[in-house]
This record gives structure tokens, sequence and C-alpha cells, in this order.
């Protein structure tokens, strides 16, 4: 594949710093993007990726899915020869499960709700 067909991207993570920049095809899909992060991640930082799904990535105000493509994803203003894309890597891990003895004793408990008016 000719160099010139390949995107340039850089991640910008939760502090400022950044991932990158590497080359991709067009053709590459967030999700393998995404793989790429967690294998670069820097082992220095508080908040670490377990996991690919644990990251969104953000491009022009919108998050990718993982099924799109890179191609799919660049803004029409990234068309500008030889620039690098930057998004931004949101770290959000998935949620746990809650307890059920939680959930239960919340609607065993009694709710009260005040009201009061005062006419004058």
């Amino acid at each position: 594949m000719p160099e010139e067909d390949l995107v340039e991207l850089k991640f910008r993570l939760y502090d400022g710093s950044d991932v990158g920049p590497f080359q991709y095809s067009p053709t590459a899909t967030v999700a393998m993007l995404k793989e790429r992060i967690v294998s670069e991640w820097p082992k220095d930082k508080k908040i670490v990726p377990k996991s690919a799904s644990d990251i969104k990535l953000i491009n022009a105000g919108k998050i990718l899915e993982n099924g799109k493509t890179v191609a799919q994803c660049k803004a029409p203003f990234d068309d500008l020869p030889k620039s690098v894309i930057t998004m931004h890597v949101v770290v959000q891990p998935a949620p746990t499960k809650a307890r059920p003895e939680k959930k239960i004793e919340e609607e065993e408990a009694p709710q009260r709700s005040f009201c009061s008016c005062t006419i004058m």
C-alpha cells in the first residue's frame, strides 16, 4: 500500500499526554485502534484500561463505533495533506454488577417525602 494512503493518528489521553502518532490504513477499524492503544498505554498512568472495551474514542465530537473504519471516521477538515489527526481517549471501565441485596434493601426502605406549604 502506498504510504500516501496511510492516515496518521495520535491519541490524546485524559491528562493531556499523547500516545502515537501511528500510521493506519483507511480500512483499519476503530476496534483495531483501541487494541493498539491498550497495548501502547503508558505504564506510569493512574488510570489504565484493562481491555479495549474500557476505551471510548472521540473524533470531531463524536464517539466512534467499533465497526467503523478510519476512513468513515475522518472529519472533512482532516483532509489536509500530511496532517496528524488527534482522537481523544476516554477510559470508562465496564460497569460492575450491583448487588441484588442492595436493591432489595432500597425497595424495602420506606420512602418519606415531606411537603410543606405556607399561605399568608
